[in-house]
């Protein structure tokens, strides 16, 4: 079974919002054109603790710093998608009439969480794993933000857990924190096995029921 997983869209990583990823609106109507073909649709939610270890302010240094935390090089953020916050939510012109769950990550003060399925450290899952073999899902479509981080490590994490994965290149959009980033985390998935398609292409493939759709 094939499910569409949306990553993070939530109202701080949108414009006005504590880390807003350039065109990140643009995301939410593919998405919900996408949501119509799909049995099964999942959504996520970075959900950080207020004084969160990724938060730049926690160490006195500026967004975009890198440091090494806990043994983990970190990319240090804005405050951002404090639990319970406005910036926490999901935007409301996402559709969410058909989501069969949220998963929320990034819970642990100590690590960042990217991908959907782990914890930075890979100690820790998310449960998404566990809903999607709950549901028997084998096929799994990403959109969401950001391109370069959350998507691309969560498709990543997708492949090696052994789902077919597909990112919706017209459905994400990166952060691009140095030029570049979001065409090198394209060329990392695609290494990876994970095939990018638009979605004009996987709308296509799913409208004539073709077994290998994806």
């Amino acid at each position: 079974m094939k499910a569409l997983l949306i990553i993070d869209v939530q109202n701080d990583f949108l414009t006005g919002g504590a880390l807003a990823v350039p065109e990140g609106e643009a995301v939410v109507p593919v998405i919900n054109r996408l949501q119509r073909k799909f049995a099964r649709v999942f959504a996520t939610q970075d959900w950080h603790p207020e004084n969160h270890d990724s938060f730049a302010c926690v160490h006195g240094r500026q967004p975009g710093e890198t440091i090494l935390l806990h043994g983990i090089q970190q990319v240090l953020w804005p405050r951002h998608c404090v639990q319970n916050s406005f910036g926490a939510q999901l935007f409301s012109g996402l559709d969410r009439a058909r989501l069969s769950g949220i998963v929320k990550k990034g819970m642990d003060k100590k690590t960042d969480s990217y991908s959907c399925f782990f914890d930075s450290d890979h100690k820790t899952a998310t449960g998404m794993d566990a809903l999607l073999k709950k549901n028997r899902i084998t096929d799994i479509c990403l959109s969401g933000l950001a391109t370069d981080y959350c998507v691309k490590y969560s498709a990543l994490d997708a492949c090696a857990l052994g789902y077919r994965t597909v990112v919706v290149k017209d459905a994400v959009r990166g952060v691009d924190l140095c030029p570049g980033d979001v065409e090198t985390a394209f060329r990392e998935m695609t290494q990876a096995g994970v095939r990018i398609l638009d979605s004009a292409s996987v709308l296509r493939s799913m409208e004539k029921g073709m077994r290998n759709s994806f």
